[in-house]
């Protein structure tokens, strides 16, 4: 990323801070040069992603006036803001999605535990991207694995110290133990497991989970811009976590081209719907 396109993350960055507080609306949200661009169903999948600094997405996830409006605005608004700032050459158009429209999936979908937000703006996002040209789609199946898989949020010092917003008090391991306790494997893409996880292993309340959720979508926006990164170089996507031997066995009924009945296409961990620990 140039110098410019730094120093225009930061003020993006800035401006943000600035304008989150008072609205919703997108403080970038400009118009492409020329004629009005608006998204329609024939963008979809057209926009190239460009690499992306991890850490600069995370800390705009953590930002104090966007983690609070929810997980799903935290990742989707991350993402498209650090892309409206990067050397895409859809840039501007990034610039003009409105990111507002995502608040809708804090909470697995108004509170009510569905989805997590994480894993819906991860849909969200790359419905709308492309990799040099070839669809994305296939890489959010490593997005979901992660999630599932993973211990979260990502509690070591240099993350911390990387995504603390300036206005904000010393973030550290010590806090991180206080306030959100041990990070925790979801197994599930949905917000009531993965909280379940997390509150009964901790001992702790859903009224606590702030920070917990606040870091875990600064994990998330962290990651995804990493996977991506290595998708982009043609790097080796096997470091990061996929389909476990029992989804993998499984998704050869559970698929798009299913004959048995009933049958349905799933990618999720098996035990989201046949049973948990």
């Amino acid at each position: 990323m140039s110098m410019d396109r730094r120093n225009a993350l930061k003020n993006i960055i800035g401006i943000t801070t600035c304008a989150a507080g008072a609205t919703l609306v997108p403080s970038f949200a400009n118009a492409v040069e020329g004629e009005a661009w608006s998204l329609t169903p024939a963008d979809l999948g057209t926009l190239a992603y460009a690499k992306l600094d991890p850490m600069a997405v995370a800390k705009i996830a953590y930002n104090q006036d966007v983690r609070n409006k929810g997980c799903m605005y935290q990742v989707f608004h991350a993402l498209i803001t650090a892309l409206a700032a990067s050397d895409s050459p859809d840039a501007a158009k990034f610039a003009a999605i409105p990111t507002a429209l995502s608040v809708y999936g804090s909470g697995g979908i108004f509170s009510q535990g569905t989805i997590c937000g994480n894993n819906n703006a991860a849909g969200m996002f790359f419905k709308l991207i492309n990799i040099k040209g070839e669809s994305a789609a296939g890489y959010l199946a490593n997005v979901s694995a992660y999630y599932e898989q993973t211990a979260l949020p990502i509690n070591t010092a240099e993350f911390l110290a990387g995504v603390k917003d300036d206005r904000d008090e010393a973030l550290t391991p010590e806090v991180f133990a206080e306030k959100v306790g041990e990070p925790t494997i979801a197994k599930s893409l949905l917000c009531h497991a993965s909280l379940t996880r997390w509150a009964d292993h901790n001992d702790m309340s859903i009224k606590q989970k702030g920070m917990r959720c606040q870091l875990l979508s600064a994990s998330m926006a962290y990651k995804i811009a990493e996977i991506l990164n290595t998708a982009y170089d043609a790097g080796d996507m096997t470091v990061f976590p996929g389909k476990t031997g029992a989804t993998t066995s499984c998704s050869t009924c559970h698929n798009t081209a299913s004959t048995t009945v009933p049958s349905v296409m799933s990618g999720m961990e098996c035990d989201t719907c046949h049973g948990n620990d």
